[in-house]
């Protein structure tokens, strides 16, 4: 068993944005004629989660959203009161051929806390909890696997708590929040809480960035 290394990022909190609404799209599941897989992952604030797998081989879109809450098309402002039950998620479209589900969530694991209940640094409340939405019975067998290895192998100094929950909705999130790593970089959240986390995640899977 590869060892596994938490590295627990003190956010700033996140920059309080104008409230738009979220429509509800479904992600093609062919591309170029080729078949891919879709998988939804909460691990804190989805701009962090977004720069990262956006590097990945083989993962061919990330979309940031809302997932597993009771209410159509959250705001990203009613997401934040943590009154909708939804998680700020990354909706991965890839190519299993060439990132397997495997790698993608070792990665997960690897690049955010899954110890602590309901927060990411200084990002609290349930929006922010970990969470693995399957969207196949293979998928749920492959997270469940690895959950279980992880935490009988005692990766982490505290058990794990991430959620592995059926996937159900998936609402994108405003337009503001698409590729914010790469459009806002030099903002402060980002230079201070996203940048370090995305550089220590390049040193570590190097094999497998584009």
């Amino acid at each position: 068993m590869k060892q596994f290394i938490v590295t627990i990022i003190v956010g700033l909190g996140l920059i309080s944005c104008n409230e738009y609404k979220a429509e509800e799209v479904a992600i093609d599941s062919t591309i170029n004629n080729i078949d891919m897989d879709t998988i939804t992952l909460g691990a804190g604030c989805f701009w962090c989660v977004e720069a990262i797998f956006q590097d990945i081989k083989g993962v061919e879109s990330v979309v940031s959203g809302y997932a597993g809450g009771n209410i159509k098309n959250p705001s990203y402002k009613e997401v934040c009161a943590g009154t909708t039950g939804h998680a700020e998620v990354c909706q991965l479209t890839y190519d299993p051929e060439v990132v397997s589900l495997g790698k993608i969530l070792e990665v997960f694991w690897q690049t955010h806390d899954p110890t602590t209940l309901n927060r990411q640094g200084a990002d609290v409340g349930t929006q922010y909890r970990s969470a693995i939405f399957y969207h196949t019975e293979a998928q749920k067998e492959t997270a469940t696997d690895l959950f279980n290895k992880l935490d009988d192998a005692g990766a982490f100094v505290n058990p794990i708590v991430t959620e592995i929950t059926e996937f159900t909705d998936f609402y994108p999130a405003e337009d503001y929040h698409q590729d914010y790593f790469d459009i806002n970089g030099t903002q402060p959240y980002c230079r201070a809480v996203i940048s370090p986390k995305v550089e220590k995640f390049k040193k570590t899977f190097s094999e497998i960035l584009k």
